[in-house]
């Protein structure tokens, strides 16, 4: 089963330990920010499938992150905010700021990890048991598994689901506009950044097997096919 990153965001050190040790034991791979400006960096090096944000911060707040993340990044993952603040005005700042979710400490680990998996089953697609094939190559949705000539790929969360738009509608061309506003909704993605993702896609799906499957049809966008 391929891994989910998490990032947590929280100056607690002792809770943010507990955090990371209890999320590593449920087999996520996990990275730990102490600050806003730490957790800039970290989500514009890596993708994540998932923050969980605290709202305090020393240097701003997980407000100001979480509409950084919506606004100026455009990143696409979910938002769980995780803070001792539980009024309604606290709340509704905090949806209207872009977070999915909101838990108020003190919070039970077991309702923390259930809210999760609901969450990354959300933003990845994964609505049902499909099972998308073609040629050697294998996505499992229920699984979140890329499986090639036998061999398991690990893609981040956008390329996995730039790949699902492909492999649906094999053998049919996607244009660029249509892979967009799948992956991106209205918000203008950073320039260039679907070439990358492009990229690195066919870096780990195509490049190390001799059948290539992604092709660019010039001037409309892509397809899927075992032929050109």
């Amino acid at each position: 089963m391929s891994k989910h990153f998490i990032l947590i965001v929280e100056d607690h050190y002792e809770l943010a330990s507990t955090l990371c040790e209890f999320l590593e034991e449920h087999d996520f791979v996990v990275d730990h920010a102490r600050n806003l400006n730490t957790a800039q960096q970290l989500l514009k090096q890596q993708s994540y499938h998932l923050l969980l944000l605290d709202i305090n911060l020393p240097d701003g707040s997980g407000y100001q992150l979480c509409e950084w993340i919506r606004t100026e990044a455009g990143l696409d993952l979910p938002v769980l905010m995780l803070t001792a603040r539980d009024t309604l005005n606290d709340k509704l700042q905090g949806f209207q700021s872009g977070t999915d979710d909101y838990l108020v400490k003190p919070f039970d680990f077991n309702e923390l990890i259930v809210r999760i998996k609901a969450l990354i089953r959300r933003s990845l697609g994964e609505v049902s048991h499909s099972r998308l094939t073609l040629h050697d190559l294998v996505l499992d949705s229920a699984h979140q598994q890329v499986i090639r000539a036998g061999k398991s790929i690990d893609l981040p969360p956008l390329q996995f689901k730039l790949l699902k738009i492909l492999m649906r509608q094999s053998p049919k061309v996607v244009s660029k506009q249509e892979i967009m506003m799948a992956l991106w909704g209205d918000e203008e993605p950073e320039s260039d950044a679907l070439r990358s993702h492009i990229y690195n896609l066919r870096k780990m799906v195509d490049k190390p097997f001799d059948q290539k499957l992604i092709h660019t049809v010039s001037g409309v966008g892509l397809k899927m096919s075992i032929e050109p």
